[in-house]
């Protein structure tokens, strides 16, 4: 009998074990990503879904994202027929691929940035000798965007600016680089910007309003040379100390550097006074895409992490704000005195990149 007793516990304590083996590989397969999502990005979010934070918390979702980079306005060149979801950076190339693959229920925009122009000090210090700037203090201010306009429609040298002389570093034709207007996004929203402000506070809606401010736009355009179809590789000689003392780039950039704590050598950062957000904008090409968008928007741990890549979450200033606080010397966390430039409809906008680059 005792043998028999003793059979039987050691069968119900092998099943036990087996069940509960089982029953943590579904417990592990319920807490690891089901399934994969692709997509093409803007490259300034290509750091974002590499976050192991971020791979972490949507695997826990049941997420693992793929991604590719392209330009914003080059995505309705490429073929998406494998891709779940697109993610440029502003609304209008989103509204286009929108339109074009008949997207149900809309694009998602889970988070944006303000288009900002980084400086080194000096070169800040100059415009705002000359009455282009002005300084909040050593690390922030505000560019006047109508003064800087007219400087650059007179080709302004660094050396015609009072106080350049003293800055070897300062030479040559006053400008700003930004990326290819044809084909990024940083690019195209700077001339909705720069045009919205030289026709006298008018968003261009045809080919008359395109033509008055086409001059300046191709000045602003042709002065720089070759341009980058990324605000990712300017933004970086930037922060090495090459290239332009001037460089558009999305705020989110900086505030990144500053909230990963790296240096930011002599780096001042400059609101225009009349700049356009950049609304981080998902098309959801399938429904596993739609669903990724809507977790972007809602679940708090992503939220907290794009905030940790400098971008502001839609509808939750006071998280941006909270992650910002020790950087208010660089960061215009209520973007105060800081004018939004309504953007032109797609083909409006194409139009001025066209004829500023031609």
């Amino acid at each position: 009998m005792r043998r028999i007793v003793g059979i039987v516990l050691a069968v119900l304590l092998i099943g036990g074990v087996a069940a509960a083996v089982v029953a943590g590989r579904e417990s592990q397969g319920t807490s690891t990503a089901t399934k994969t999502v692709r997509g093409v990005i803007g490259s300034e979010k290509a750091e974002f879904f590499a976050d192991p934070g971020v791979v972490k918390a949507l695997a826990a979702k049941g997420f693992t994202v793929k991604t590719e980079t392209s330009g914003s306005w080059a995505m309705d060149q490429l073929t998406l027929q494998d891709d779940d979801f697109a993610f440029p950076s502003s609304k209008a190339p989103a509204d286009a691929l929108d339109k074009k693959y008949g997207v149900q229920g809309g694009p998602i925009r889970p988070f944006y940035s303000p288009l900002v122009v980084v400086a080194h000090r000096a070169a800040a210090r100059v415009l705002a000798a000359n009455g282009l700037v002005t300084l909040d203090g050593p690390s922030r201010g505000t560019l006047r965007m109508g003064p800087y306009l007219e400087a650059a429609g007179r080709n302004r040298t660094w050396q015609q600016l009072k106080g350049a002389s003293a800055h070897t570093e300062l030479t040559g034709t006053l400008f700003i680089t930004s990326t290819d207007p044809q084909t990024s996004n940083s690019g195209a929203l700077y001339l909705a910007a720069a045009s919205y402000v030289a026709d006298g506070g008018k968003v261009a809606t045809d080919e008359a309003a395109v033509g008055r401010t086409a001059p300046l736009l191709k000045k602003l355009i042709s002065v720089q040379g070759a341009q980058q179809t990324s605000s990712d590789a300017p933004f970086r000689d930037f922060v090495s100390g090459v290239g332009n003392p001037l460089v558009l780039v999305y705020e989110s950039q900086v505030a990144s550097l500053l909230l990963q704590h790296q240096d930011t050598g002599d780096l001042v950062v400059l609101y225009p006074d009349t700049t356009v957000n950049s609304d981080h904008t998902l098309v959801p090409l399938t429904d596993n895409g739609r669903a990724l968008g809507e977790l972007l928007s809602t679940d708090k741990t992503l939220r907290e992490l794009a905030v940790r890549h400098g971008f502001r979450p839609q509808g939750a200033a006071a998280e941006f704000d909270a992650a910002t606080t020790p950087d208010a010397a660089f960061i215009n966390r209520t973007l105060a005195g800081v004018r939004q430039a309504p953007v032109p409809t797609n083909s409006i906008l194409h139009a001025m990149a066209v004829r500023a680059g031609s």
